[in-house]
């Protein structure tokens, strides 16, 4: 879920840097809402069998944070669809919960009408900060972790209704740029998908703003294993993100990873772009309209807003139906209140709370 044609650097820089130093975000915090009955807070650790191997030594073994509805315990026999939540880049599960003020702003939402369901935050915090939510040898699998090893567990260790018609995907910032690509890909999977504001869905080119490139690829040449790039700065880490998700190269040790530059500059640009959703999205409009519902939401003075527009209009160009809205904030200002207000009730009136027959 947190973290136009801008470049994605620009994009995670500008979000989530200041003074030069990666700070928490700010988000408004909604009134505690009178009556609301407490959910359950379970901390997890899936395992994930498509991260196996991962040639970047990230942890298979994610936490996550599952919430469960007030009435999980008192009504045995009852089962819920599931909320699958994608944080943003830099911040793992445990951050974005504080930042979009959970489990208040899920309590809230059910306090306020919405119907009760399974809540799971997902993490995907790599060494570079992020996975981008994409499919590498180097990062490991996590289309399929999201899609079929979360998924997996929550159906094998909680009462859920498993069936794609009772499963929600969403997302923001990077979470929103992962709910774009894997709802896309996985309408098997999900039944309804909502976009949070999502980075990096037009292609962009090389460079980390700021940076002279000769500085910056020189840097990265002396780094002798991933561990090694917790000395760098925001924005090379960043670049270092994008290429283990995008350009990976399993026979280039020790990073595994090919860069925009020299002879292979044109190559890993177009691997990029290929990584677009703007550039791909054409590809998958008949699992777009396999969604018994799609929302997607972006602040007014987010600079995503235009991109986000652009997914809208793509969409509408199709006739595929989707709820869409610019509400009045930035980037994260008012993400707790989406959650709270938009999020939960949309999932709400979209999902199937149909009880599988015994």
């Amino acid at each position: 879920m947190l973290r136009s044609n801008a470049a994605i650097l620009t994009v995670l820089c500008s979000l989530c840097v200041s003074s030069g130093a990666i700070a928490q975000a700010v988000t408004e915090t909604p009134d505690v809402v009178p009556g609301a009955k407490p959910v359950t807070v379970e901390h997890v650790k899936i395992h994930g069998k498509s991260l196996e191997g991962n040639l970047e030594g990230n942890a298979v073994d994610r936490p996550a944070l599952v919430m469960l509805p007030p009435s999980y315990k008192s009504e045995p026999g009852r089962r819920y669809p599931v909320i699958y939540a994608l944080h943003g880049y830099s911040i793992g599960a445990e951050q974005w919960a504080k930042e979009i003020h959970v489990p208040q702003t899920i309590e809230g939402a059910f306090a306020k009408g919405a119907r009760e369901m399974i809540v799971v935050m997902l993490d995907s915090k790599t060494a570079y900060n992020g996975s981008m939510y994409s499919s590498s040898p180097t990062t490991g699998d996590f289309e399929d972790y999201v899609a079929e090893d979360a998924v997996a567990y929550m159906d094998s260790h909680y009462r859920t209704i498993p069936d794609r018609n009772s499963r929600g995907l969403v997302g923001h910032s990077m979470g929103g740029y992962g709910a774009a690509r894997i709802g896309m890909k996985r309408s098997d999977v999900f039944g309804g998908l909502y976009i949070m504001s999502p980075c990096c869905m037009s292609p962009r080119g090389a460079g980390v703003p700021g940076n002279d490139p000769k500085a910056t690829y020189a840097a990265i040449a002396d780094l002798k294993s991933p561990a090694d790039a917790e000395k760098l700065g925001f924005g090379l880490k960043a670049q270092l993100a994008v290429a283990s998700a995008w350009s990976p190269d399993p026979k280039n040790p020790p990073l595994y990873l090919d860069l925009p530059v020299g002879e292979k500059k044109d190559e890993v640009l177009a691997k990029w772009a290929a990584n677009a959703p703007l550039a791909f999205v054409d590809q998958y409009i008949h699992n777009l309209r396999e969604y018994r519902g799609i929302g997607i939401d972006v602040g007014d003075m987010d600079g995503l807003k235009a991109d986000t527009t652009k997914l809208h209009d793509i969409l509408d160009s199709y006739g595929i139906k989707n709820q869409f809205e610019v509400y009045h904030g930035t980037h994260t200002s008012r993400v707790a209140f989406r959650i709270q207000d938009h999020v939960l009730p949309f999932f709400s009136k979209t999902l199937s709370f149909k009880q599988p027959k015994h």
